[in-house]
């Protein structure tokens, strides 16, 4: 600041002081652009292999996630839930209770019952009991049929408070054994109806108590929340709610399905429900995911585990694998390599497998967008939810131990001032005393997009310059005089080395890049995906899937991925190559850069930013994502068909062909879930199938299309 003002001082006096003379000017401009020159041209030099970091620090972030180390031990984070410092009332004349409503509820079943007869019956016990009580009626309509039920709920207004808030106690009939298949949830309905009997005698509440019993598995609870919170749905024909409460802060679903239990474990996500039912048969978990990788809040799973283990004296794990049997979770391929053996029998092998196995569990669930119960649906009406389910066993835990953790769980609900916030919900638990918190995984999605998207911008510099020999005029008036030293170069005169080093020197040759044809190319694969979400929602797809038609669902997949190859007819081709027009002058020498470096380049834009936006919403969808396209969208050139052959394999279409080859389910099985990924977005909105249909099926189709280019750059 100092040597500016004596510059203006002595440009004032008319005596320059420390003036600066255009030659040092110049002379600094000069050492300002030879820096930035020799940056950048280290920057090009160490861009492939900064790119190459960012890929192999994000996966093997990835792989890093279920150490012990990056992981932490739970806490409860809100001073007013107190768990398990209450005395709990429920004993065993509650469990007489609810043994005598279990024997009425199996009548029922004996009976045929349907869903009317036994709605009608729990409003009945619900009426009796004092509660304000009623049935509600639901239609839904989807693609493939219409799905009706009857729901049947209970309001206690407690006496001592206001109503503004509430606390939802639900079941439904269907028990999410097996997803959901049509295992009954009877001694959870029971269960139900013994807690309305035994809480509804006390007074101590200070939020009304909401007793739901659901028709169907996730179907019921949807309509229901949906007349609760005034939320329409245009396939949705529901009777609205006489009888409301106020403002639900938290939810618990009880899922129980067998004799009795073993373990209280939390389920915290498994795709293979129907395995584990018949593998283990030990575990009482609680599960969490919600509809489109949401989260309860933390604090609510912690204190619900906290009061089984010392109040309730429940042994607990997370999901259904005792920790001491890590390792069965080490895979098939890994255990048949016979020189790490001796490695996989430590303790910290065997403890990071168990805890792989459970973020796997996890982002099973939540990369589809799907719940892993009813709780999920609480989620998006900001309502901490979560599910008790008890998984089938022979002792020896049963009514009386879970009436107590209940109880006890509800009192610490009771006990909130405020809704829960002071918790985390993103984050992942890794065994039932550990979780990683939303810093700990983010990073690894991260890295691998900013990884592609540091190669799309270098494919993109690639497509604007290219680096060949040519003559660049300067002056129109010199080209004659040119013209006459070739030929007399050509005819054996004295060489003009001017000429010759004009001739051959490389230089930089700046190429226009085929913008608006990419941009067309890319919304032609996405006006192909919001095709084909039309056609798998529509009527006539729901009757291919529902009459097992192999061979025209075969023919409709083999369609849409051979929807690239339209870019080698003549017709189109001839639009795909760079053609320059040919003129002396530079000016008028637009070179258009090669079209699949463009389409490459936007390829890895969006798929990086899909992927660093998804990140934070769901994170286990990101990592997918990540993992799918993040090396094989990188390693797409053109005049490839390795390369078209594998990108095909990543569409949708052909990830289901995979999964009915070389997986457990068949094609019928796989049939099956794709049509349940149908229901669950006409009905729930699960948004697992759109986003596949219109993200992930253009993005493989671009890459596809990048390996049916031609290569030329003239």
């Amino acid at each position: 600041m100092a040597s500016l003002l004596a510059q203006l001082r002595g440009r004032t006096q008319g005596t320059p002081v420390d003036a600066i003379t255009p030659a040092a000017q110049n002379d600094i401009y000069a050492k300002r652009l030879a820096r930035r020159k020799f940056l950048l041209s280290c920057l090009v030099k160490v861009l492939p292999y900064l790119i190459t970091t960012f890929y192999l620090a994000g996966y093997a972030w990835m792989l890093m996630i279920p150490l012990r180390g990056l992981g932490e031990n739970i806490w409860i984070d809100e001073n007013a839930l107190q768990p398990g410092q209450v005395t709990t009332y429920w004993d065993w004349s509650d469990v007489h209770a609810a043994d005598n409503y279990l024997a009425q509820i199996e009548n029922l079943y004996s009976l045929n019952a349907t869903s009317e007869e036994k709605a009608s019956y729990i409003q009945q016990q619900f009426a009796s009991l004092g509660l304000k009580s009623d049935t509600q009626a639901y239609t839904f309509t989807t693609s493939a049929n219409m799905t009706v039920g009857t729901n049947a709920y209970g309001v206690y207004p407690v006496p001592r408070a206001s109503g503004a808030e509430a606390i939802v106690i639900s079941a439904s009939w269907v028990s999410r054994t097996e997803e959901g298949e049509g295992t009954p949830n009877m001694r959870g309905v029971a269960t139900i109806l013994a807690l309305a009997r035994f809480l509804s005698n006390y007074s101590l509440w200070a939020k009304d108590l909401i007793f739901v019993v659901n028709d169907g598995y996730m179907d019921g609870m949807h309509a229901w929340l949906s007349a609760y919170h005034g939320v329409g749905q245009a396939n949705l024909e529901v009777q609205p709610l006489k009888h409301i409460s106020g403002v639900i802060w938290t939810a618990l679903c009880i899922d129980y399905p067998g004799h009795s239990f073993s373990h209280l474990g939390f389920f915290y996500g498994s795709s293979t429900i129907a395995h584990l039912y018949h593998r283990i048969r030990t575990a009482y978990p609680i599960a969490a995911e919600g509809l489109n990788g949401r989260l309860p809040n933390q604090d609510l799973m912690n204190s619900a585990a906290h009061i089984a283990s010392m109040s309730g004296g429940v042994p607990i794990t997370l999901y259904d694998t005792v920790e001491t049997t890590g390792s069965s979770n080490v895979p098939k391929w890994l255990k048949s390599l016979p020189f790490i053996q001796d490695l996989l029998e430590r303790h910290e092998a065997r403890n990071y497998f168990y805890r792989a196995s459970n973020v796997k569990r996890h982002a099973s669930y939540a990369m589809f967008n799907r719940a892993s119960g009813v709780h999920g649906l609480f989620h998006r009406f900001r309502i901490d939810a979560i599910t008790l389910f008890a998984t089938p066993s022979y002792g020896p835990y049963g009514f009386h131990s879970i009436g107590q953790i209940i109880e006890s769980t509800l009192r610490t609900m009771n006990n909130l001032l405020e809704r829960l916030h002071a918790s985390f919900f993103f984050y992942v638990l890794t065994s039932v005393r550990t979780f990683v918190r939303f810093g700990g995984y983010l990073a690894s999605a991260i890295l691998v997009s900013v990884g592609m998207l540091f190669y799309g911008l270098r494919l993109w510099v690639v497509a604007g310059w290219e680096h060949k020999p040519f003559v660049q005029l300067v002056d129109p008036n010199v080209v004659q005089q040119l013209q006459e030293e070739r030929k007399h170069l050509a005819g054996g005169g004295r060489r003009n080395n001017r000429w010759a080093a004009a001739a051959l020197s490389p230089a930089w040759r700046k190429r226009d890049r085929p913008v608006l044809l990419v941009l067309w190319i890319m919304f032609g694969t996405h006006f192909v995906g919001w095709m084909v979400f039309q056609a798998v929602t529509s009527t006539w797809f729901a009757q291919l899937l529902k009459s097992h038609q192999t061979i025209l669902l075969t023919a409709f997949g083999l369609l849409i991925a051979s929807t690239p190859l339209i870019t080698i007819l003549p017709s189109i081709r001839c639009h795909l190559h760079s053609y320059p027009q040919h003129s002396w002058h530079p000016t008028s020498l637009p070179y258009r850069a090669p079209t699949y470096l463009v389409l490459k380049a936007f390829n890895l834009y969006i798929t990086s930013i899909v992927i660093s936006i998804t990140s934070v919403l769901n994170f286990s969808l990101a990592a997918s994502l990540a993992i799918v396209f993040g090396v094989p969208l990188a390693l797409t050139k053109p005049k490839s068909i390795i390369g078209y052959v594998m990108m095909i394999g990543l569409t949708p279409m052909g990830l289901v062909a995979l999964a009915c080859r070389s997986t457990s389910y068949g094609v019928e099985g796989t049939l099956a879930l794709f049509a349940r990924t149908v229901w669950e977005w006409e009905v729930l909105g699960v948004w697992f199938l759109p986003f596949a249909c219109t993200v992930c099926l253009p993005i493989a189709l671009q890459g596809a299309i990048v390996c049916l280019l031609p290569e030329d750059s003239l």
